[in-house]
């Protein structure tokens, strides 16, 4: 049982291998961390990584050893050999969930250790690993992130985030302190902790063009979405260059119509997080939004069921151009769609926080100056976040054509520079992000007997098909 303590993959063998036989028996248990030789030749060092459950990690000519990281990229479990070494993060990651470690005093009990373990032990370690690398470990700039916010957590002690937080997904560089450090807030924990996510929703209506009268689109907006049974308040943010009105000019509903007069009035604002806000659902909504009161409420009870998604009507899709060797938009009507338009969707509050505190100034600044993909920006987050696609409801076919045919300055369908820029931001977004967030999806709920040959009045959501 000989190896190199922190030898180099290519280093040969010393004399007295184990033979290839006796190799064998003993692969099946753990990785070795050298280059092996058998009777058929020399094993290829990332095959065996990748295709072993375990790994031994030696410490090599200090306490550390490489093979660690190199391990937990493989998603080969690190069996720890080296007494005394604090492994890295272990201030907050609980490694027992990821690695099995050893005695290296005891070094003839690894393989009956190992054997030891059942597969769905196996599959669960494996997995933690994978996740462990991809949220802390596979790029410099997170290794910094996470020892910076590490650090932060210890000078604001009242306001750390807990195990449970840095060891689940998405992880603690995802779970901002500024929106909570407790994990039953955070929608992708609802599940785990047996949470029900919120039963109702607030409005949030983005207006860049003055309130004209009665009958302009925002004024029908919010009747239609006030008579929704689940929505709590409405919030308008007031972005238009124009006084903002009276309030004796705005409709009267009969849940709390809070409008606030946007101070940087940039498209970034409109996914601030606003104290206002008081629910955990979010309806976001384009001023000039055809929605009617049930598809908002048939849109948030499927939300309910993906508070940690975008629900929501108007997809769009991205693909990869070969040709000019870069990611492409398209609003092309077809089975497939990547993103949902934040004009007319749910998600939940916390991801105001990640699109406040987690992209980078030059990204917003970007997005304001352009006045444009906005909505993209927070489908990559939560994408990232979430690794999931979107949901849309119901087809919602003619938001387009509607939007398009009211002439209102907010709608950039007719801009001929749309679609490039939002070419442009695409490919800056995944620059930033190292890799395509965005992922396909063909699925799309519909109410139960939708459009079906059946009396109207059995019909929950009748009034969807009409339209």
């Amino acid at each position: 049982m000989a190896w190199h303590p922190g030898g180099s993959p290519g280093a040969p063998w010393p004399a007295g291998s184990p033979s290839s036989v006796s190799w064998f028996y003993l692969r099946v248990s753990f990785q070795w961390v050298v280059p092996l030789y058998t009777s058929k030749g020399r094993y290829d060092y990332q095959e065996l990584l990748h295709n072993s459950s375990f790994c031994l990690v030696p410490r090599g000519r200090r306490l550390g050893s490489f093979r660690f990281l190199e391990a937990l990229q493989a998603a080969c479990i690190p069996v720890l050999l080296s007494n005394g070494w604090e492994l890295p993060f272990s201030e907050v990651i609980d490694w027992r969930k990821a690695a099995v470690i050893g005695d290296e005093r005891l070094l003839l009990q690894v393989p009956s250790i190992t054997r030891s373990v059942g597969r769905d032990r196996i599959l669960a370690l494996r997995q933690q690993t994978q996740f462990l690398w991809d949220a802390y470990f596979s790029s410099v700039a997170k290794i910094v992130l996470t020892t910076l916010e590490i650090i932060q957590d210890r000078v604001h002690s009242h306001v750390s985030r807990n195990r449970l937080l840095w060891n689940s997904l998405p992880g603690g560089l995802y779970a901002f302190p500024q929106f909570s450090t407790d994990p039953a807030l955070f929608p992708f924990y609802y599940a785990i902790l047996g949470k029900s996510p919120s039963q109702q929703f607030t409005a949030v209506i983005h207006t860049v063009t003055p309130l004209q009268s009665q009958i302009s689109p925002v004024v029908k907006l919010i009747i239609a979405v006030a008579k929704s049974k689940f929505c709590a308040q409405i919030v308008v943010l007031w972005n238009c260059d124009k006084p903002l009105p009276p309030r004796n000019k705005w409709p009267s509903t009969s849940v709390p119509l809070t409008v606030i007069e946007g101070q940087t009035k940039t498209m970034s604002s409109r996914f601030f997080p606003h104290d206002a806000i008081l629910t955990d659902g979010i309806l976001s909504l384009d001023e000039d939004s055809v929605l009617s009161t049930n598809e908002v409420d048939f849109a948030f009870i499927v939300w309910q069921s993906f508070p940690e998604r975008i629900v929501g009507y108007p997809a769009r899709s991205h693909y990869w151009d070969a040709s000019r060797s870069r990611w492409g938009y398209t609003s092309k009507w077809t089975n497939d769609y990547s993103m949902v338009l934040t004009g007319a969707a749910f998600y939940h509050r916390y991801y105001h926080y990640v699109y406040t505190y987690y992209v980078p100034a030059s990204l917003l600044t970007m997005v304001d100056r352009m006045a444009n993909c906005e909505d993209i920006l927070m489908n990559f987050l939560v994408s990232a976040v979430t690794k999931q696609p979107p949901i849309k409801v119901t087809q919602k076919k003619q938001y387009k054509e509607t939007m398009m045919s009211q002439g209102s300055k907010s709608s950039r369908w007719a801009d001929p520079d749309h679609f490039a820029q939002r070419q442009t931001c695409m490919n800056a977004f995944s620059r930033w992000l190292g890799f395509m967030p965005l992922v396909h999806s063909q699925m799309r709920l519909d109410p139960v007997l939708f459009r079906d040959q059946v009396s109207i009045l059995r019909k929950k959501y009748r009034d969807i098909e009409r339209l």
